[in-house]
């Protein structure tokens, strides 16, 4: 029992995604009591057990399906009805998502994403840092924080989006700003913000409506000019009116 708890600990601490089931009511005959655990893995392992065969199989499917984009909930097994297992009894198991972290991507390796990477590491999300300017990355020294060169567009193909992913643009030129939004609008997400004057806004939004086809109901998801408005002037200041706006996106999500 201990080895789980000490596991449940590092998944929490490093961010590993992975889903806690818990067998919370019994009724017959079942492999396993009420207060028995388990944890799920991303790539399917586990550790501890709610009791081997055909209950913990489908809790383990059930589970993957949980992770990083689903909330809390409890499913009802009647072993036999349900599962073909012959000792009959009924099990109730809680699963919850636990260790997964919001994935931020920032495209723009400057002064505004270096802080805006270093506030988010230690404010509840999971940095990536992309630039196509070779070097940029070399006196970077943040704990957490993942970075990559390479082509913006190529970056994207390369990525997963989904409801748990942040995105902040803010290149060092406006056609890379552009590029990348029209790149990202397509895919799920939970916040995407672009940084930029009102005016730069505006000729981008332009173009996406009347170039690219994209609706306004799409643009209207962006946040742009990013962030939440107050009188920022230094890089830090801006990244810190972006992850202000990011947290209040985030825990607005949780409560819906």
């Amino acid at each position: 029992m201990q080895e789980i708890f000490t596991d449940l600990k590092t998944v929490i601490e490093q961010g590993i995604p992975a889903v806690l089931c818990i067998v919370t009511e019994t009724t017959g005959s079942t492999p396993r009591k009420a207060g028995s655990k388990m944890l799920v893995y991303q790539d399917g392992s586990i550790k501890g057990t709610i009791g081997g065969g055909s209950v913990e199989f489908q809790a383990i499917q059930d589970a993957l399906k949980l992770i990083c984009s689903g909330t809390p909930f409890v499913k009802h097994f009647h072993l036999q009805d349900d599962l073909k297992m012959h000792c009959g009894g009924t099990m109730d198991i809680y699963f919850e998502p636990i260790g997964c972290l919001p994935k931020l991507y920032v495209f723009g390796g400057g002064h505004i994403g270096k802080a805006l990477a270093g506030y988010a590491s230690g404010l509840g999300f999971r940095p990536f840092v992309f630039d196509q300017r070779e070097g940029i990355f070399e006196t970077w020294n943040l704990t957490g924080v993942e970075t990559r060169n390479g082509d913006f567009l190529q970056i994207i193909d390369s990525l997963t989006f989904d409801v748990n992913t942040y995105v902040a643009i803010v290149t060092h030129k406006h056609d890379f700003d552009e590029a990348v939004l029209l790149a990202c609008l397509p895919h799920e997400f939970a916040y995407l913000g672009m940084i930029g004057s009102k005016r730069k806004v505006a000729e981008i939004r332009k173009n996406a409506l009347e170039i690219h086809n994209f609706t306004e109901s799409q643009l209207n998801k962006v946040d742009m000019p990013i962030g939440i408005p107050f009188a920022a002037e230094t890089p830090a200041e801006i990244a810190i009116s972006i992850i202000a706006k990011m947290i209040d996106v985030k825990n607005t999500l949780k409560k819906s």
